[in-house]
């Protein structure tokens, strides 16, 4: 099953159902987004200059993968992935098999891989989502799976 969800509809656990798929809105990119985060937080020459990143692996300018994450957190808690409280992370894995580039608009999919109640901790359990980061090709750009703590809708424990 795939939502799309506005994010006045908060999740709770038990919305949380294995296979059940969130899909964001979109956020498009250009070179001046690309290249004021890289002033601030990751300043290298394929992420500054356009004419230094063509002398790289990545050929031309190239967003950086935190950039890509901090883009995709956005996404996820404004249209794709409106967890109750927030969400909050517990543990991560990250990978990026493409550049992001500045024409791209991205979006995010993720699906739910599992679900946990915690037995010591009755009002939340833990839940394992996979999200892929993709452009308007259907590039993958970012691939992510972690594992965030997720509240139970009030009133479901007894």
């Amino acid at each position: 099953m795939t939502d799309t969800i506005a994010a006045t509809q908060p999740l709770y656990l038990e919305d949380m159902t294995v296979g059940r798929r969130f899909t964001s809105g979109e956020h498009a990119m250009d070179a001046e987004q690309i290249v004021s985060f890289a002033r601030q937080f990751d300043p290298q020459p394929f992420h500054l200059d356009d004419a230094a990143a063509k002398g790289t692996l990545f050929g031309g300018l190239a967003a950086s993968g935190w950039h890509t994450a901090a883009i995709t957190m956005r996404l996820q808690v404004t249209t794709g992935l409106p967890v109750a409280g927030g969400i909050i992370g517990a543990s991560g894995d990250v990978a990026w098999p493409r550049p992001t580039r500045p024409t791209d608009v991205l979006h995010v999919v993720s699906e739910v891989m599992e679900t946990n109640p915690s037995r010591s901790k009755p009002d939340r359990g833990m839940v394992t989502v996979r999200s892929e980061t993709l452009n308007q090709h259907g590039d993958v750009l970012q691939v992510s799976t972690v594992r965030i703590v997720v509240p139970r809708r009030p009133g479901a424990v007894a």
